[in-house]
Parts: C-alpha cells; structure tokens; sequence
C-alpha cells in the first residue's frame, strides 16, 4: 500500500514506525527537514520537506498515486486542507485527519465529501481522556480496552505477590471463577512475552492480559489484583487540552482539583467548569500539592506538555502520598524507562492514538486495532467472510488453524454473545475474532488468515 503521512511529529513517527514494517511504500512529508533526515536515517522510507496544504508538495510525495493520506500535522487547518486537495484534485481514496479543535468536531458535516472530504478524523486528546477515564472506573488496571462495541473487554493487570493465581497453573482460574469464561490472552513477564497455556503458572510481577465479556471483567481482576478502593478524589496537573477535557469528564461524579501555571488559561477553564477546582501554580511545587492535600488523592494525573514536569510532579505527589499516579510522556524512551517504578502508568499520546490509525490501515476488515506494551504488541479485532472453499478460518476449528508464531485468537464475539476461544470452538462467517499478537512482526500474516480468496462474491 502507498501511504503518505503528513507530519513528523510524535504521531506521525509512530504510524511510519508501524507501517514501515510491513511492507508499506511510505512517504512522510513536513516543514523540518532536520527532523526527516533523522526519521528517514532510522526507517527505510521516502521524505519531502514542505507544508503539507502545498499541492506541489504532495505532488512531490507521489500523491497522484497513492492509496492513502493520513494528516497528522500539528495544524487541523493543515491536515483538512491536505485531505481536501488529496481529494477533491488527486482522487485519493482514503484520508484520514487529526483534529483536536472542538469547533471543527462538533460540526461533521465539514468532513463530507462535498467539504473536506474526510473520510476518518481522529482526536488524540479525545482518545487519551477516554483511556484516563477507564483507568478511573477500574483502578487495579494498567490498561482497558474495548471490543465488539463494548461487549467484551481486555483488562492488563500486574499480579501482585500473595494474590489467588500467584503460584498457580492457568487452569485453575476455572476453580476460582466457575460461571465465569476468561481467557488470558498473553502474560509479559518484564519484556519477555509468554503465550499461555494451562500449565502456565502466573509470578507476581507479571502483566497478564485478560480477556472476558465486559460484565464479568470485575470478577476475573479480582482473581489477579488486590481490588483497589474506587477513586474519589483526583488531582490533573496541567490545564491544557487534555486536562480539560479529562476534568470535564469526571467533575460531576468525582472530587476534581485541576492545576495550571497560566494565570489566563486558569480563568478559561474556571468558566468552563463546573464544579471542578482550578488552582493556579506550578505542579511541582511541594508546599502546593501539600496545601492541596496531595496526600489524600486516589488519584493524581499529570498531562502538561513539559515531560519532565510529568515526571517529577508524579514522583513528588507518590512520595508525598497520593495512591497512584499516572504520567502523560511523549518520549517513548522515557515511557519504557518509568513504566512500573514509581509512577504506577506512563501514558504515551502516540501508541493511544496509533491503533485507531492502524485499524484504517489493516488488510481485510479490521474493525478494531489497539497497541500494547508500547507498541511491541497489538490486539484486534477482525470480521470472518467468506465461506469455507475462500476462507481458512470457516468451519475449522481454534485448533486446527495454524496462527503464526505468538498469535492468540482470544475470544469470538457472534452477534451478542461473547464466546472465549476454547480450542474445539469453530468459527463461523460474520464472527468477530479477538486475536492478540505478542510479535507486530507477524501482523500481515494474521491479516492474511482474515482475507477471502479473490473469487468469492
């Protein structure tokens, strides 16, 4: 597939990171040229120094051609534009579009095809205060994500030492929860992924992934996780976007405190919010979240655009008592380095945002794509067509399907019911299958599993 990404930035390195390795003719276009140099010395890819709204730009970037436009600029008015151009002049047939101003996403009508013609717009703010809020919900969670439109659920827990699988073969989860189904889809044990089976024995320490019908998720977390007392009070350091939103999410069910060095952006989100608390200061400073009562917190969330200030503001509020503390942290080195010291979740806005590019960009009818682990691993969900003689997942059983090294298909969702992927269980056309996937590497051959041969109508 020939893909052009507008923007180099942190999003757009992380798209190009992905695609590149899977055999993708990808093109990145932007302003910095000294940043392309460096992204173009990393990954075997082509670079155009240039604005991106520039039609002689994208021309440059092999646009008459392409399969696909993702516009990831820093600039809405940039990646609309690029989208429209691609568009309306060169007939591309898919654009995707970052935007983050609410005026533009409020109004959709401005990506139909008569306007910007774009055929997906995603919000990364957007996606992140959505992650944030699951963490509210479910505290003993490092990461909950959604399948099937909410029917089924994948929790990622951290065992902890002396809890009820610690020590114990995977198998007897069934004695624990006897009129709960759950598959465990993966277990990381530091960076080494572990495909389970029923002899696998859980460590304290290991992140297990999880897998369940969301109703049930609570049950099966308490299997693995002390379960946390629910969060009340919750402190935002930084009163950017995110902070906004993610404050705005949950005033009115939580006691929210919002801190924000900027006397004017103070004044903004005091008239924006309703019942939150915004405080003006400097998110490091000890004698402000001690007067604030950092101590008492269930929950401190640090999302400033300085990393080091996320950094430090979290170290400081967990040393000063705060229960746990989350990191919002561009630099992905900076990620895998803080991930389960003290800061309890390093968020990165680039892998939250990736996997609802990704699922645009997937072979075969990918209807979700999330990134794991940082981006070392990915969970989907993928819709079965075809029949039998077109497809090699029709009829055929879990166990008679030959999935490529480190791949789980975890769990079918058939019409309403959710059914975990016990190895007799056969899959059926217009199954939605949970496949998790320890390797991105083997990605392309698990979308080759979904694709129906080229004779089938």
């Amino acid at each position: 597939m020939k893909i052009i990404i507008l923007g180099a930035g942190q999003v757009g390195t992380s798209v190009a990171e992905s695609l590149v390795s899977e055999a993708n003719d990808i093109t990145v276009v932007d302003i910095d040229g000294a940043r392309l140099r460096l992204l173009q010395d990393r990954l075997d890819l082509r670079t155009v120094t240039g604005s991106a709204a520039h039609p002689s730009v994208l021309v440059r970037a092999g646009v008459e051609d392409a399969d696909m436009l993702i516009a990831v600029t820093q600039s809405d008015e940039t990646n609309l534009v690029a989208c429209k151009i691609a568009a309306h002049q060169y007939n591309v047939p898919t654009r995707i579009a970052r935007v983050r101003a609410p005026e533009f996403l409020a109004n959709q009508q401005l990506f139909a095809p008569d306007c910007f013609a774009v055929d997906y717009a995603i919000c990364p703010e957007q996606l992140i205060t959505e992650y944030l809020v699951k963490l509210v919900q479910f505290p003993e969670a490092l990461q909950v994500l959604e399948f099937a439109g909410g029917r089924a659920s994948l929790v990622a827990v951290r065992a902890f030492d002396g809890g009820p699988l610690v020590g114990h073969q995977l198998q007897d989860i069934r004695k624990h929860m006897p009129n709960v189904d759950v598959r465990l889809a993966a277990i990381f044990r530091g960076d080494r992924p572990i495909v389970p089976e029923g002899t696998t024995v859980v460590e304290a320490g290991d992140e297990v992934f999880c897998l369940a019908a969301s109703q049930n998720i609570r049950k099966v977390m308490q299997e693995l996780r002390r379960q946390d007392k629910p969060v009340r009070r919750v402190m935002i350091a930084g009163g950017g976007n995110i902070g906004l939103r993610f404050a705005r999410a949950l005033e009115r069910d939580y006691t929210v405190k919002i801190v924000e060095h900027n006397k004017r952006r103070c004044e903004e989100l005091s008239t924006r919010l309703d019942t939150a608390l915004v405080l003006q200061g400097d998110v490091t400073d000890e004698s402000l979240l001690e007067a604030e009562n950092v101590e008492e917190m269930d929950l401190f969330v640090a999302v400033t655009n300085d990393d080091e200030n996320n950094i430090m503001s979290c170290l400081l509020a967990k040393r000063m008592g705060a229960r746990r503390v989350v990191a919002l942290i561009n630099r992905r080195s900076y990620v895998d380095l803080l991930q389960s010291g003290q800061i309890d979740i390093a968020i990165s806005p680039a892998q939250a945002t990736i996997g609802t590019l990704l699922a645009h960009v997937r072979r075969g009818d990918i209807t979700e794509v999330h990134s794991l682990r940082r981006g070392a691993a990915e969970a989907l969900e993928a819709v079965v067509h075809g029949d039998a003689s077109s497809c090699r997942m029709v009829g055929r059983r879990i166990e008679e399907i030959e999935l490529p090294k480190g791949t789980t298909i975890a769990a079918l969702v058939r019409g309403a019911e959710v059914l975990m992927a016990h190895h007799d269980l056969v899959i059926q056309a217009g199954d939605h299958a949970i496949v998790f996937v320890t390797n991105k590497k083997m990605v392309p051959k698990v979308e080759k599993l979904f694709q129906v041969s080229a004779g089938f109508l």
